[in-house]
């Protein structure tokens, strides 16, 4: 009887690769070894709390080191009593955590001086890792379609995203020779119909009430997910800054001269694109905004992210990145206050001042005896 071989899998007798740690975890091994060693250097080390560490383990040694109180030098060097005090603090949040590793760490840091130096390495990656984590909620709530109030959702994770950009370039301040950031391409953002139909409604309502068009200023081309729309959007606004006649024919023939129609769009489609109106332009209009605000946010966290997710990116490089991505969220931001806003009432006119008169009160004469 023939025996048929059992199929191999790979991984049945083989370990799985064993994954090494990024540099930042030697540094933040360095920097508590450092401290183990020479508890007095506590005192060179600023910016670096437990959620600056990479891992639980390392965060529950730092708070440990920085909550017991520092030990005589002289005592320090011939027992190891503070030693088996951080072990007992730091096993309260990381049970699994032995002597071992704590001789481990000190073995790793044959530098203590170089504390300072170390902790600017772990503030670094941590800064990295945090706007990582505000872009991806940026994201993450740019795209989310069930929010009741998406606009307002987004400006606050924008604001998030603002002051840790700022907190890092107060940390990092710039210097000379620093390369410019990397390019960061990102992804393409899914859209759905509900866009193009809203663009559609808002161009056909603007044609049939070009008188509209002027409170609409507030809204680009580029606001547009569709070219022909943004270049159709576009010849509207200038029929009507130029005070020309606007209707479904006029719109196609000046599309026509500013070279809309050269991608070959059928004139017919264009003219029963503008004559399906429905409700007002500026209802339109601001829905337009809003997508085009809510894409702009998940374009710039996208940006942002891919950037923070390159571990040679510096410091200085996110800041910059990051504000070159934000720039294009604040401008259609400025423009949605713009468009939301409430009309501001008309400023009262002052008094105009009386003018002096003769009076108006008769003198009665004096009436004398005799």
């Amino acid at each position: 009887m023939t025996h048929t071989p059992e199929p191999h899998h790979p991984g049945d007798d083989e370990l799985a690769p064993v994954v090494q740690p990024p540099p930042v975890f030697h540094a933040e091994q360095a920097l508590l070894g450092a401290l183990l060693r020479d508890p007095h250097r506590l005192g060179d080390v600023t910016g670096i709390a437990p959620d600056s560490f990479s891992t639980a383990a390392h965060a529950a040694v730092w708070a440990a080191i920085t909550t017991l109180p520092a030990p005589d030098p002289a005592t320090h060097a011939k027992d190891t009593t503070w030693h088996t005090a951080v072990l007992a603090a730091t096993r309260e949040h990381a049970r699994g955590l032995t002597p071992t590793y704590l001789h481990t760490l000190i073995q790793h840091c044959s530098w203590p001086s170089h504390a300072s130096a170390y902790a600017r390495m772990v503030e670094a990656d941590h800064s990295r890792r945090r706007l990582k984590s505000a872009a991806e909620h940026l994201l993450h709530t740019a795209s989310d379609t069930a929010l009741p109030h998406p606009v307002q959702t987004v400006l606050a994770e924008t604001d998030a995203v603002f002051a840790v950009v700022d907190d890092i370039a107060i940390r990092f301040p710039p210097r000379a020779g620093v390369r410019p950031p990397p390019a960061a391409v990102p992804y393409p953002l899914t859209l759905d119909g509900e866009a193009v139909e809203e663009e559609r409604l808002l161009l056909a309502t603007a044609t049939a009430r070009p008188d509209t068009i002027a409170t609409l200023r507030w809204l680009l081309p580029a606001d547009f997910t569709e070219p022909l729309h943004a270049g159709l959007w576009q010849t509207l606004t200038a029929l009507g800054r130029q005070q020309e006649p606007v209707d479904p024919v006029t719109v196609l023939w000046a599309a026509q001269q500013h070279g809309v129609l050269d991608d070959g769009t059928p004139p017919h489609d264009v003219l029963a694109l503008l004559t399906e109106t429905s409700g007002a332009a500026d209802y339109w209009a601001e829905r337009v905004l809003q997508r085009s605000l809510l894409t702009t946010a998940a374009l710039s966290a996208q940006r942002i992210a891919a950037s923070a997710a390159v571990p040679s990116t510096t410091p200085f490089q996110l800041v910059i990145g990051a504000r070159r991505a934000l720039s294009d969220l604040a401008a259609v931001r400025t423009r949605w206050q713009h468009a939301t806003s409430p009309t501001p009432p008309p400023r009262p006119r002052p008094a105009t001042a009386a003018r002096a008169g003769p009076p108006t009160t008769a003198v009665r004469p004096a009436h004398f005896t005799r």
